[in-house]
């Protein structure tokens, strides 16, 4: 009997292990350049090797379909060509700075399996297209100063079942540009009392919870992670997920040529206020506060650096909403693309978003900035993200990871996170 019981648990936990150790595909799709760091000369030719590859070597036989050109702008398409030996070869050119991009899809058995390469042409003279309306401050100003003539009126509920025994964690609320407009987060207080310097952690596009930040200089900083919905952030999941296909879905498209009724106007003074939370805090030192976001959050991070003085640093990956004007040229721009299929915009609409772009904020920008971003990125295209770059006018430093989509590899969520120690605690 206790024989027929381990042998029945060894063979179930023996499936479970089998199932969890899945990991990735047997069939891969191998787009590589031939310049290591992925980087050309305006004029210069890029090859790339594609390889179709079943268990690390070429599939013969294998059927590809491909784009070539411009990133979002491709001007080869071609389908169903067999590659007899498994592998391909392609060249590329470009005569104005920006991103070649080859990207190849194998049919193998039914299934489908992507490649890609994005190589670069002179990225560090890639100029954005974004136009500034003439009262960019004074619409700003006005936002925030109408917001602030709301109190905080904060709310803190520690979560026990959060907390580390270096960091006290909370769910907190305070009030945003009304009484009823309401920012929900999860903060982070270090156990010991002192004073201490301070995060923002401001959140990518979406509608979800937040279990806050202990990790980022564990006990040695105050960490506010908030939500931008004025939703609590611990909630069930389904919650989000039904706001998310429902009221909250295309969100970042609404009321785009009216400034004052644009969605992203409460969000922004609403991490914006989050500032003003932190500086309210006793245990905050009243120095050194950072801000950092990926995607929406690098967004995020710039419209809150350009308009509070008190920032000190911030850091942004694959950073989103910056130079839609772009893609009226022909040139991809940034997250939510809000011109790659409207070529005719009104003029309410193309001056509407410029109060709500990346670039606009970032030239006003004098404080320490890290960026990072991947030059395969389909959402966020690194013309947009480098575009911004160029520009910035403060203290800067950026990390390419050629390879990254819009994800982060190990390596660079670790220098992430060490950029932030670093200057969160002087190092």
């Amino acid at each position: 009997m206790y024989r027929q019981i381990f042998l029945f648990f060894f063979l179930a936990f023996s499936v479970l292990g089998i199932q969890a150790q899945i990991r990735g595909t047997n069939i891969m799709v191998q787009v590589q350049p031939n310049h290591a760091d992925w980087n050309y000369k305006i004029g210069e030719k890029a090859s790339f090797e594609v390889s179709v590859l079943k268990s690390g070597t070429p599939l013969v036989g294998a059927i590809i379909s491909y784009e070539a050109g411009p990133v979002m702008f491709p001007t080869v398409t071609k389908e169903k060509v067999e590659l007899k030996d498994g592998k391909m070869k392609w060249t590329g050119s470009m005569n104005t700075p920006g991103f070649y991009r080859l990207k190849v899809t194998a049919h193998v058995d039914g299934k489908t399996y992507e490649g890609l390469c994005t190589a670069a042409f002179s990225p560090e003279k890639i100029q954005p297209a974004t136009h500034c309306p003439k009262d960019f401050d004074a619409f700003w100003g006005k936002a925030l100063a109408d917001a602030r003539l709301i109190r905080l009126n904060p709310t803190k509920r520690l979560l026990a079942e959060r907390c580390t025994k270096d960091m006290n964690v909370y769910e907190v609320s305070y009030s945003n540009d009304s009484y009823s407009s309401k920012i929900y987060g999860i903060l982070s207080v270090p156990v010991k009392p002192g004073k201490y310097p301070a995060l923002l952690r401001v959140p990518g596009a979406g509608v979800r919870p937040y279990t806050g930040d202990t990790y980022t200089a564990p006990g040695k900083a105050i960490i506010l992670e908030i939500g931008i919905h004025g939703i609590p952030v611990t909630l069930d999941q389904k919650v989000y997920d039904d706001l998310g296909y429902g009221a909250l879905r295309n969100y970042s498209f609404t009321n785009l040529d009216n400034p004052n009724e644009n969605y992203y106007k409460r969000v922004v003074t609403g991490a914006v206020r989050g500032v003003d939370y932190i500086a309210s805090l006793d245990e905050w030192n009243g120095k050194t506060l950072g801000v950092t976001g990926a995607s929406q959050g690098g967004f995020l991070s710039l419209a809150v650096a350009a308009l509070d003085k008190r920032v000190t640093f911030l850091a942004a990956v694959h950073d989103a909403m910056c130079d839609y004007e772009s893609e009226l040229n022909g040139v991809a721009g940034g997250w939510p693309h809000y011109f790659i299929y409207d070529k005719t915009p009104s003029l309410q609409k193309l001056n509407g978003v410029r109060y709500y772009d990346g670039v606009n904020f970032a030239r006003r920008i004098h404080v320490p900035g890290w960026f990072s971003f991947g030059y395969n990125d389909e959402v966020v295209p690194p013309t947009s993200s480098y575009g911004l770059y160029n520009i910035y006018p403060g203290q800067k430093q950026v990390s390419v990871y050629q390879m990254t989509g819009h994800f982060w590899y190990q390596e660079q969520w670790d220098e992430w996170q060490n950029y932030l120690c670093k200057h969160l605690l002087n190092e």
